[in-house]
């Protein structure tokens, strides 16, 4: 690596120096005088992380194909920096959805803000990984970090629970995934993910079939544990409803995002062109995540458990976009445009969701459905605001969220996938049921006996305006995200053409 890749990797470089200037003012201050600054320490770091973005995109304008490799373990394109804005973009939610959250629950609120960063630091090196070591070795950054979040708050059992369930099915899936990629090791002698394509397109599709599918559905099975597909999600309900809420709301939207800009990336780089297989395969795992995080929410009545499974049908209709791709730049629907498009609404429509389960579980201590019965009447911008993020996951305009579905709907139904359109469509109405059940229990339930006014704090009641103001508008005012989207999808097709 020489001084001219330093512009390309400032933003992680800024995010490990804020992560450990938050180590050491915590270490320092022993008496606990300076820990409210810490949080907002690192907001001004994750500042720092995306202003540096915007000089690596400035520099690939200098590179004829619109990519930079850093010791060819790091791959800085579009796609990247686009993955990168939106894990910082939501990991500073999170950090917001904090500050109130973890007053009195526990003493050690630094290392939580730090270890933040550092996952931050993790998402960004996986989504720019250009090796199968990077990747694997970014992943169990990101895993691990995620391990010690879930379970933080040491005396609540549900959150040691969560963290040990997480763990053992993450190391198992890590292995699965890691035996997947010595095999592709194994067949052409190099770990580099264009040299992989390079050398099982050189031996003919026809000749590696043998080693194609097994090698696909190993890897399948640690990119499907991070971003939660079926059969690889049966973690998801108990690790989201017992972890602390914020790192549920993070492992729901940021860390799911990391797993399919992961899939997306090895699979068209390295086995672009095996994409008849792979398409296969996902479609299948499209189908079955969202039909069976949608039959399963429907009997929920926690509604982190609800958000939970929600979360897994979510994963489903995103991958439809991946099963859809297109390499083909002139057109409206390329599968991986509406990917992004839709990653970027889900973030913001689901932070909002869990921020407004944040706020309510503060002040009455409980996450069941009962809990938002005449929440009209208790706080009624909450309730709308509510109301207008669980629309937004139920693909109803004028929101994100239907944008979303549009246009990894459209994909599939340019490619003619139609039996994956309708089964998509069927699950999107059964979706609405629970999320509209919400709806019924907070405008038309009489309120409970304790009905103590809610009261939110500035951080997080700015974060829940925030989600809400962006979840609207890209509904509305949608053209700017989808042009971005677009152009960073195309770093990726190019892999395809």
């Amino acid at each position: 690596m020489n001084l001219s890749d330093l512009v390309f990797i400032l933003p992680e470089i800024s995010l490990l120096l804020t992560a450990v200037l938050i180590f050491a003012l915590d270490l320092i201050d022993r008496e606990g005088r300076r820990r409210e600054s810490l949080p907002y320490i690192a907001l001004a770091g994750l500042g720092v992380a995306a202003l540096r973005l915007i000089p690596a995109l400035n520099a690939l304008a200098g590179e004829a194909s619109g990519a930079h490799y850093v010791t060819g373990m790091l791959v800085v394109d579009s796609f990247a920096i686009f993955l990168k804005a939106l894990a910082i973009m939501g990991v500073a939610l999170v950090i917001l959805i904090a500050i109130p959250y973890l007053r009195g629950r526990t003493p050690y609120p630094g290392e939580f803000y730090a270890l933040l960063l550092i996952a931050t630091l993790a998402i960004c090196l996986a989504v720019g990984s250009a090796n199968l070591m990077m990747v694997y070795l970014s992943m169990e950054f990101l895993s691990i970090t995620s391990y010690v979040l879930a379970g933080y708050l040491r005396e609540d059992k549900k959150s040691g629970e969560a963290a040990i369930k997480y763990f053992l099915y993450g190391s198992t899936a890590s292995a699965i995934m890691l035996f997947g990629m010595s095999l592709l090791f194994g067949a052409t002698g190099s770990l580099g993910l264009s040299d992989i394509s390079a050398a099982l397109s050189f031996a003919g599709p026809s000749e590696l079939v043998w080693l194609t599918i097994p090698a696909l559905i190993l890897l399948l099975v640690g990119f499907g544990f991070k971003a939660s597909l079926v059969p690889f999600h049966q973690w998801v309900p108990d690790t989201y409803e017992g972890a602390p809420t914020p790192i549920t709301t993070f492992l729901s939207t940021v860390s799911k995002a990391a797993g399919f800009a992961i899939l997306m990336r090895v699979f068209t780089m390295a086995m672009g062109w095996a994409q008849p297989q792979w398409v296969a395969i996902l479609t299948a795992v499209a189908v079955l995540t969202m039909t069976i995080g949608n039959l399963a929410a429907l009997r929920q009545t926690n509604i982190k458990r609800m958000l939970a499974y929600s979360s897994i049908a979510q994963a489903g209709y995103i991958l439809i976009g991946v099963a859809a791709v297109l390499a083909a730049p002139d057109q409206t629907f390329t599968g991986y445009n509406g990917v992004l498009f839709y990653l970027f609404a889900y973030l913001f429509t689901n932070v909002g969701a869990f921020a407004v389960v944040t706020a309510i579980e503060t002040v009455t201590g409980s996450a069941e459905l009962e809990s938002y019965a005449g929440l009209v009447r208790r706080a009624p911008w909450l309730a709308v605001l509510l109301f207008l993020f669980l629309i937004s996951l139920a693909g109803i305009p004028p929101t994100g969220g239907f944008l979303g579905k549009f246009f990894v709907f459209g994909a599939a139904i340019q490619q003619q996938m139609w039996a994956l359109v309708i089964i998509a469509a069927i699950n999107s109405v059964v979706a609405a049921f629970y999320y509209l059940n919400v709806v019924r229990y907070m405008f038309f339930m009489p309120l409970p006996e304790d009905s103590t006014p809610i009261a939110v704090a500035a951080p997080l009641a700015g974060a829940i305006l925030l989600a809400g103001a962006v979840t609207l508008l890209l509904g509305l005012i949608p053209g700017p995200v989808i042009n971005w989207a677009g152009e960073s999808a195309q770093s990726l097709l190019s892999f395809l053409r």
